[in-house]
């Protein structure tokens, strides 16, 4: 068996048991696909997960080392500065809870479904009007500087800034409706490897909105309560790749042998005993 997915969930993780809470990745699904949202957090079937990009996290982990020493000493960081950005890494009590985005991230309780939400932050800066910034790291590598994020797909991260803005305003902080991706981006244009990543750094600013959230938390408990698998997304490949194998398994299994019927005169013979030469019952 594979130990990197396991498709079968403890029943106390999913929706009704007692250690199941509504992560902010849950509710991005929940956007993406509504019948894979179901299966996952409803039947405890969760989709395969994508595999862990190992370079991504050391980024992440590094950036928020060198966060912390700003934080630490209410600075504001270098890249801030290029952008003319008076913003400094919030120091408060709760930012090794709110970062840890597996088990705790910032929760909030929603007052009209009674979900538990919860979300981790890659970082919060504070500006001098006294609202928080959210922050979000980002790294890849491509060609040109990253300074907007307009592409279709680019929609999960604008959604997950803006929960988490939620999520900070649910709990009674001053949020600015611009957050920053912090963009970690390794250039090729050097004439050799050598043993290390040359990065890009860039601020890439949005302005969220969160009017958005409540309504679909309402939707997204009443699909869990409703008792009924939704419709597959229509953009959804893991709902048309479980379509199209199931299918193929169909068309590919071989059909059961009809069954034969016997004959009156055969069932007679059969239930009296009787046999002659030749005969199989």
């Amino acid at each position: 068996m594979s130990n990197f997915y396991k498709p079968n969930r403890n029943p106390e993780y999913s929706y009704g048991g007692s250690k199941w809470t509504l992560s902010r990745s849950k509710i991005d699904l929940f956007l993406d696909c509504r019948r894979c949202f179901y299966l996952d957090n409803k039947l405890g079937v969760a989709r395969p997960p994508g595999f862990p990009f190992n370079l991504n996290s050391a980024v992440d982990a590094l950036l928020k080392k060198e966060l912390d020493v700003h934080r630490a000493q209410r600075t504001v960081h270098p890249l801030a500065q290029a952008y003319g950005l008076n913003l400094v890494p919030l120091a408060h009590t709760q930012m090794d809870a709110w970062r840890d985005a597996l088990k705790r991230g910032v929760s909030c309780v929603h007052k009209e479904t009674g979900l538990t939400v919860r979300g981790g932050v890659d970082d919060i800066w504070i500006n001098e009007d006294g609202e928080l910034v959210v922050i979000d790291y980002k790294a890849t590598s491509k060609d040109g500087r990253i300074d907007s994020l307009d592409e279709e797909w680019h929609k999960g991260y604008k959604r997950q800034l803006e929960i988490y803005q939620w999520l900070l305003r649910q709990n009674g902080f001053k949020v600015s409706d611009t957050g920053y991706w912090f963009y970690a981006n390794a250039t090729k244009d050097r004439t050799g490897f050598d043993g290390r990543l040359d990065f890009e750094l860039t601020l890439v600013p949005y302005k969220g909105s969160t009017d958005w959230v409540d309504g679909a938390l309402v939707e997204l408990k009443a699909c869990l309560d409703g008792g009924v698998v939704p419709a597959a997304s229509a953009d959804c490949d893991y709902c048309r790749y479980r379509q199209a194998a199931g299918e193929a398994l169909m068309k590919a299994s071989p059909k059961p042998a009809p069954k034969i019927k016997k004959s009156p005169t055969i069932a007679k013979k059969k239930s009296g005993h009787e046999k002659t030469s030749g005969q199989l019952f």
